[in-house]
């Protein structure tokens, strides 16, 4: 047997790193390091590079803080949302100086009531995002479970959930939401019975996913219909993967992407659904502060006291705006085809 000289098998086992003739050899460094990476950490480092998302997450990343820190700030600022401060009202209910504000009122005095306009928008907000990311996070979860087995299953299953979902979207929600909320709370609480303040956002959240849960399912189904028949779910099928394994071990990672790009932009709808209902006198009542009934009572004032409405107003109008701009680059950030 003859041997090779000891260069030439050196030579052979070593790997040619050289770039392939096509690629520039300046960008020889940039393409190894993209296929390096991760979907995820592609996904991320196009998210970082986007200016619009990094300033839009940074204020969802600062009305979460404000929200979740609310006892703090109530305890730091020296007032609590039910507070009344009347010696600060003229006899016709409306705040002494520029609509109240002061040192120890920094955005103002609510007219006629008289509680503190701050304290009250933390609140409202802690209120509309606790009901927005509750129902967000139900649906998602719901529309999932019964999307990814109407998809994968089939058959007479998947044609109940699709004539379901098709009659539950044509549905009128606000006309199906004055029609049934008074109803609902005077099954449980007659005309002198007390409503407790839990009830009204637990009752909200049980019909956003009621009507919500269909988009997600439609999405979570049109995907697994073009990943079930895909080599891996087959190889899974064939060595004998049982149904959950198949559903939730193979096909659910596959569907991340399009039910996050959902779910940020289902919370900003929420939000304004409910600060919807809530203006109109559906929605979240007295004591428990909101958004949208924060808006609606100072809807009355916006002539003697015009920055009472633009408080909340603006407040409301950034909430959202945050969620759909990030919504939005976040889709790109996870679309592979996209070159942001």
């Amino acid at each position: 047997m003859s041997e090779q000289p000891v260069g030439l098998v050196k030579a052979a086992a070593e790997p040619d790193e050289s770039p392939p003739p096509d690629v520039p050899v300046g960008k020889a460094a940039d393409r190894v390091d993209i296929v390096g990476r991760s979907p995820g950490q592609l996904a991320w480092r196009r998210l970082r590079r986007d200016k619009v998302a990094m300033v839009s997450g940074g204020m969802l990343v600062f009305f979460v803080l404000v929200a979740v820190a609310a006892p703090l700030i109530e305890r730091l600022y020296g007032k609590g949302p039910l507070d009344r401060f009347p010696a600060r009202l003229d006899r016709n209910g409306f705040p002494l100086g520029y609509a109240g504000v002061d040192a120890d009122h920094w955005l103002g005095i609510q007219p006629n009531i008289g509680r503190d306009v701050f304290i009250q928008l933390v609140y409202g907000l802690r209120t509309s995002l606790m009901v927005a990311f509750t129902a967000a996070v139900l649906t998602i979860a719901f529309g999932i479970l019964i999307g990814i087995f109407a998809g994968y299953v089939g058959g007479r299953f998947d044609a109940v959930v699709t004539w379901f979902v098709d009659l539950t979207m044509a549905f009128p929600f606000y006309i199906f939401c004055f029609a049934f909320i008074p109803v609902a709370v005077n099954q449980f609480y007659g005309v002198r019975d007390a409503e407790p303040t839990w009830f009204r956002p637990v009752l909200l959240i049980m019909i956003f996913v009621m009507f919500n849960w269909t988009y997600t399912a439609r999405l979570v189904r049109g995907q697994v219909l073009s990943l079930r028949e895909r080599d891996f779910v087959e190889a899974a099928r064939a060595s004998g993967a049982g149904l959950g394994h198949i559903m939730f071990r193979q096909l659910l990672p596959n569907l991340w992407a399009p039910i996050l790009v959902t779910f940020s932009l289902n919370v900003p709808a929420l939000i304004t659904a409910e600060a919807a209902l809530s203006f109109l006198g559906i929605g979240i009542l007295e004591p428990t502060p909101d958004l949208g009934r924060l808006i609606s009572e100072s809807v009355r004032f916006v002539r003697e006291v015009p920055t009472f409405t633009l408080v909340g107003g603006t407040t409301l109008f950034l909430l959202v705006l945050s969620f759909n701009l990030f919504g939005d680059a976040l889709r790109d950030a996870l679309d592979p085809k996209s070159d942001r």
